[in-house]
């Protein structure tokens, strides 16, 4: 079963936090929020206060996949804790799967995880992606790595973790009963 860890800071983007988790629990994966602080309580870029489900930066042995919400300052947060981008590294380098959306993907670009890779950010991060070849789609899946644009595009960025991490038919069923736009009726 697929075990995913969603790591906030303070600063980050709330909805493409949310919408994620919400779009992966929807599809029956497991998705536990892990604030890299000492404290459960994670205040957003817009002050929207979130309870984190575990506390620490770290990786449990048990990770298929790392995602990472973006927003500002919380992506320069999550950046500026060594000790959890030392532990972030080392997961993506035994293959565990890495998911950034927004600013977010400047970490595994700035950590030399997106070389060759195919990527998107929000405009204006380009060159923190260092390696990748950069692409202005809103969600891109390239192999162990997904990232996509921006906050317009979380709920898409959690179909496309979701298809990764269980299969189409999941994300199709979950996709139509949230009534998202691209639905299939």
């Amino acid at each position: 079963m697929s075990k995913v860890y969603a790591y906030l800071a303070d600063g980050l983007e709330e909805v493409e936090c949310l919408a994620v988790v919400d779009v992966l629990r929807r599809g029956g994966v497991s998705c536990e929020t892990v604030a890299i602080a000492k404290n459960p309580l994670v205040t957003g870029a817009h002050g929207i206060m979130i309870a984190a489900d575990r506390i620490g930066g770290e990786v449990p042995e048990d990770a298929t996949m790392l995602f990472l919400p973006g927003g500002m300052p919380g992506t320069n947060n999550l950046f500026a804790d060594k000790e959890f981008m030392g532990r972030f590294k080392e997961a993506a380098k035994r293959g565990v799967g890495i998911a950034a959306i927004c600013a977010a993907p400047m970490i595994p670009g700035q950590l030399g995880l997106l070389n060759k890779k195919k990527a998107t950010c929000y405009p204006g991060f380009e060159d923190k992606l260092v390696g990748a070849i950069l692409t202005d789609e809103d969600v891109v899946v390239d192999g162990n790595v997904i990232t996509g644009r921006g906050m317009g595009v979380a709920v898409d960025m959690g179909l496309a973790m979701l298809e990764v991490l269980t299969d189409k038919a999941t994300a199709r069923k979950v996709k139509n009963s949230i009534m998202h736009p691209d639905r299939e009726n």
